[in-house]
Order: C-alpha cells, then sequence, then structure tokens
C-alpha cells in the first residue's frame, strides 16, 4: 500500500510462471474453474433447451453407462438434429478440422519449410520431432497473455474485429466440399457466395485500423482497400471460365464436370490470375504490403495482443485453406482420384475415405504452393500491384473466359 498527498493507490503483483510445474498448475486451475462453470450454469441449460427441443437422449445420463454403450449412443447422436448440423459446423470439416489442419499443422509446415529455405532450423525444442508441437506452445502463450486495449481506441469496434474477421473465415469453411458427402453447405450459387463474403475482408481490416486510432494500423487498412480494387475483379473474373466450361455455379456441379479432365489443363490462365490473386487477398508475400513490417511494424494488427491477435492468425490461416481449397475445386478437380482397395490389417480403407484423401492432398500442395513466395520474393511496391491488377491480370482474365466460350462453341466440353 502506498500513500502520497492523500491518495492510498494498491499495488497488486500477481505471480508470474517461472517454470513448467507452475504453467500446469494454472492448467490444471484454468480446468477446475470451467468444470465447476458446467456444473453451475450449462447443466441448467441444457435441460431448459431438452425441454423446448426435446433432445433424443439425455447426454449428462450417458456419464453412468458402460464406455461402449456410451460410445455407441454419441455415434447415433450424430445422426440426428440437432447434433449432426453442429457436428459439421464445429468439428468436421468445421471449425476444429480447419483450426487444427489449416493453422496448427499448416503453420507449422510453413514455419519449417521457410526456415529449410533460408538455411535455418526453424522449432526444434516444442515436440520431440522437428518442434512439431510449437503452435501449440504460442497458442497457449497467446491465451495467457494480457489482452492490452490501448487508450483512445473505439473500444467495441477494436475488439469486434478479430471475430468479425474469424467469421468471414468461417463462413467460407461452410461452402467449400471435401466429397460428395462430407460438405456443410451446397447452395446452387456457391461461386458467386464465396467471393461477395470474401469481399468483405478488406473492409473489414480498414475498420480494423480505423478503431486503433493510430497511423500505422490506418495505413495498413487503406493499403488493404486499394489492393481490393487492384486484384478482386480479376480474381473474380479468373473463375467465370470454370463456369462457362461446368455450366452451373454450384461448386459439387463442377467438381462433377472435371471427371474428364482438369480446368488447369483447359483454363492455365485462370489458375494462374487466381492464384495470384489468392496471395493478394491473403496479404502475402509478395502482396503483404497491409503488414509490411519494415514500414509498417504489424500493419493493421499492430496494436492488438493475446488472443484477438491470436484470432487473427486463425482467421489468416483459414482463409488460405479456403482459397486452397477452392482452387483445387475450381482447377484441380476437387476430391476426384482414383480409389485403390488398400486394406490396412484387419479392416479395408472404406472408398468414402478416398475423396477426402485426394482433396486434402491436392489443397495442401496448394497451400505449400503459397508459403514458398515467403522465402523466396521481395516485397512489391503499391504501384506495381495496382498497375499488374488492372492491367496484366485483368486483360489475361478476359483472355481466359474467351477461351472458355471458344471451347464450348466448338463441342470440346
Amino acid at each position: 500500500m502506498k500513500e502520497g498527498a492523500g491518495l492510498k493507490v494498491r499495488v497488486v503483483v500477481s505471480k508470474p510462471i517461472a517454470n513448467f510445474e507452475d504453467f500446469v498448475l494454472r492448467i490444471v486451475k484454468v480446468v477446475f474453474w470451467v468444470l465447476l462453470l458446467m456444473v453451475v450454469l450449462i447443466v441448467p441449460v441444457y435441460y431448459l433447451l431438452d425441454a423446448i427441443f426435446h433432445f433424443p437422449v439425455d447426454l449428462f445420463f450417458l456419464a453412468t453407462v458402460e464406455p461402449f454403450q456410451f460410445l455407441a449412443y454419441q455415434l447415433n447422436l450424430l445422426n440426428t438434429e440437432p447434433f449432426h448440423t453442429l457436428f459439421e459446423l464445429m468439428v468436421f470439416p468445421g471449425f476444429t478440422f480447419v483450426a487444427m489442419y489449416g493453422t496448427i499443422f499448416m503453420g507449422w509446415v510453413e514455419r519449417k519449410l521457410t526456415a529449410k529455405v533460408q538455411l535455418r532450423t526453424g522449432p526444434m525444442y516444442a515436440g520431440k520431432f522437428e518442434g512439431i508441437l510449437q503452435n501449440f506452445a504460442d497458442f497457449f502463450k497467446l491465451v495467457f497473455k494480457e489482452i492490452v486495449i490501448p487508450n483512445g481506441v473505439d473500444t467495441t469496434t477494436f475488439v469486434a474485429i478479430p471475430f468479425a474477421l474469424m467469421a468471414v473465415a468461417g463462413a467460407l469453411v461452410a461452402l467449400v466440399p471435401l466429397s460428395p458427402t462430407i460438405y456443410i453447405a451446397d447452395p446452387s450459387v456457391g461461386a458467386i457466395l464465396v467471393f461477395a463474403i470474401l469481399g468483405f475482408t478488406p473492409l473489414i481490416v480498414l475498420l480494423a485500423g480505423w478503431a486503433s486510432n493510430s497511423k500505422y494500423p490506418f495505413l495498413g487498412g487503406l493499403r488493404a482497400l486499394h489492393q481490393l480494387v487492384a486484384y478482386e475483379i480479376p480474381m473474380v473474373l479468373s473463375l467465370v471460365g470454370a463456369v462457362v466450361l461446368s455450366g452451373s455455379l454450384n461448386l459439387m456441379n463442377i467438381v462433377s464436370a472435371q471427371s474428364s479432365v482438369w480446368y488447369i489443363v483447359l483454363q492455365p490462365l485462370g489458375a494462374i490470375v487466381f492464384f495470384i490473386g489468392a496471395l493478394a487477398e491473403l496479404e502475402r508475400i509478395p502482396f503483404d504490403l497491409p503488414e509490411a513490417d519494415s514500414e509498417l511494424v504489424a500493419g493493421w494488427q499492430t496494436e492488438y495482443t493475446s488472443m484477438l491477435f491470436g484470432t487473427f492468425q486463425l482467421a489468416n490461416f483459414s482463409r488460405m485453406y479456403v482459397l486452397s481449397g477452392l482452387f483445387t475445386t475450381f482447377f484441380l478437380g476437387g476430391w476426384l482420384g482414383p480409389v485403390p482397395n488398400v486394406v490396412l490389417g484387419p479392416i479395408a480403407v472404406p472408398s468414402y475415405v478416398w475423396p477426402v484423401v485426394w482433396f486434402l492432398l491436392k489443397t495442401t500442395i496448394v497451400m505449400i504452393a503459397m508459403m514458398l513466395p515467403r522465402s523466396i520474393l521481395p516485397r512489391v511496391r503499391i504501384d506495381m500491384l495496382l498497375r499488374a491488377g488492372w492491367v496484366k491480370l485483368l486483360v489475361l482474365a478476359f483472355i481466359n473466359i474467351f477461351i472458355a466460350m471458344v471451347l464450348v462453341s466448338l463441342g470440346v466440353i
């Protein structure tokens, strides 16, 4: 307790995490309070919802049955509503899957790949194999960091922006099908919805820069808005050729139309334009002008800390997965591929697994291709980006559409 000029100030110093044992103890405390919250709050809420929706099985009663019977009940629940929809949205192929695959695993792949290209070691110590648990360690570090909100910011907008960007990424995830049977949504105009949702991203980035009340984030937001007008139109037009060839705006139909030949063979210019536009959409080198560290510190993310910053990273990697999945869907035949007869011990691999394997394999290759420029290319100037978007990419996109129209008119497709 400090006293001075009649004012008493109490200084509270929290105990720092000094070693791994302190870290584990902190985790245990968090789990304890979460479980206590479940007992006090979630259980009554569950039974209240049960009285309204009449769930087919009492989940808390299942905790008293045998493990195998409990597992059987859980599997049956996944085939009933609303649990089936919730499972797709939250687990697979939804949020949890994208977070683990797109952010944790592919984030580690990018760090190791960049390190190898630049003759460095990269993550090494978190996990026994090549630092494979480094991203988990970074996640827990961000969770326990203090969220700092600077003075003078628009607090409501400042805090809401990371979750708005995550919502955009989640909406995009719902539109990308993994196989003919594994998908969240299958709208008839999926190709249009994709770009309608993508168009919100630069506006959200501009709001993040404005709400931060700082010159570096605001400049980063303005650059993102300038990039939008340069690459968004060519990127949209690059997919028109695939729509013309397939005769549909439905993503399922576009994949099915590539059963004889992938559109990357018939539409190489469209694939190139879309790939370059995707790099600009993701603000990745050489188009990382909105978050150029050597000029703008961290651009529009400068004032964000802790899990607000972590949410941005999750959203960015989720969007990379989505755009890579769209490239696979429009140009690489989506989930199409051979279905071999593989037996692992006494169990034969089901045929419905292979479409997911092919889709993820193609998407992973595209994501790695998006990561490589970070290691080998310098940043371009904004005037070069604008000129390339409005002149070169736009012209290539129109030529690509003309080629598609010629192929259709000649009866090639």
